[in-house]
């Protein structure tokens, strides 16, 4: 079997397998409740406040993009916000078909409108992922802070089997790993696939390094805020939707969003499934620290994330389509500009 075909049949399999941990997850997470029950409850729901958290999901792809850009200046890349806008777009549609596929694709659809090298792009973006999950580190100290029974509640439930010792290993051997390639860079260069795969690494570490290089690093700072107070309301206004939880107070939507965020890290497709199950084990453990039913807890949280999943998943859709037609466009403006310069 040669490269070619190899290629669209690991595509299949990487979306089948992430279909298959979907449907497990989702079987698991409505396993032995009344879904009548999920339905009188989404007939109640008020879709105002879901429209209303909407605008707050759409808030958060635009700072991302004027962040983006922020990230990419120090190396010399002045982008369009609207380009980076629809590269991002792009990138959150390809991840509903193949789990983290959207930063490659995200990197590639912007390389295609503004010519930024794919490794130097791809570093922004990992630098990214370290800064959310600093932002995640956050939100989860705040949540310890004001709900740390409920955290304990949602460990229990969940059936986690945490060995910190199992952490620790794979860490040591990730980083003897990396310095021995570090060490022998130079060796390794010889070779002509090495070569390749040290040089997109160098450009990788060039991206990571440009937020020390940024010259408006209060900018930085205040968009990255805006990104995460985005997140925050987009979860906690559903809250709002539902009679059960309409009275939930503003340190319980600390807790809706780093459980949220912990079941979309599961490479389900677009967090189907993972998003609910933990929704269900987190609505249970904040129902039971309120002295409430457990029971009705999982209801509610069930019924809580098929509108908030839904919600992120038609803003995935809508941007993604939208996305299609605009990078097309902007790549047959600049085309056309390469073109007549020539």
């Amino acid at each position: 079997m040669d490269k070619k075909s190899k290629k669209p049949l690991k595509t299949i399999l990487t979306i089948v397998i992430s279909l298959a941990f979907a449907g497990f997850f989702l079987w698991f997470a409505l396993k032995g409740l009344d879904f009548k029950v999920i339905q009188k409850s989404l007939a109640k729901a008020n879709y105002w406040w879901v429209l209303f958290a909407a605008c707050f999901g759409i808030a958060a792809y635009w700072f991302r993009a004027i962040r983006w850009n922020l990230m990419l200046e120090p190396m010399g890349h002045r982008i369009s916000d609207s380009n980076a806008l629809w590269s991002i777009s792009f990138g959150y549609l390809m991840n509903l078909t193949i789990p983290r596929s959207g930063e490659v694709a995200r990197a590639t659809a912007l390389y295609g409108v503004e010519k930024v090298p794919v490794d130097q792009s791809f570093g922004t973006i990992i630098l990214e992922r370290i800064v959310d999950l600093v932002c995640m580190v956050v939100f989860l100290g705040l949540t310890l802070v004001f709900k740390g029974e409920v955290i304990y509640s949602f460990y229990k439930n969940s059936g986690i089997d945490f060995n910190p010792d199992k952490i620790l290993i794979i860490l040591g051997i990730l980083i003897a790993g990396a310095v021995l390639f570090f060490v022998f860079r130079k060796r390794l260069a010889h070779v002509p696939v090495l070569d390749k795969i040290i040089r997109f690494i160098d450009g990788v570490l060039e991206g990571l390094t440009s937020v020390f290089k940024l010259k408006q690093k209060g900018k930085f700072i205040l968009y990255t805020i805006g990104i995460w107070v985005s997140y925050y309301f987009a979860a906690y206004l559903v809250c709002f939707a539902l009679p059960e939880t309409s009275d939930f107070t503003f340190d319980n939507g600390f807790l809706i969003l780093v459980v949220g965020t912990f079941g979309m890290i599961i490479p389900a497709s677009g967090g189907i499934g993972a998003f609910n199950l933990a929704m269900k084990y987190g609505f249970m453990a904040l129902f039971i620290s309120m002295g409430r039913s457990g029971e009705l807890g999982s209801e509610v949280g069930l019924t809580y994330s098929f509108i908030s999943l839904p919600l992120q998943i038609v803003i995935m859709l809508v941007m993604g389509l939208i996305s299609i037609p605009m990078l097309a466009k902007a790549r047959n403006r600049l085309t056309g500009n390469t073109v007549s310069e020539s």
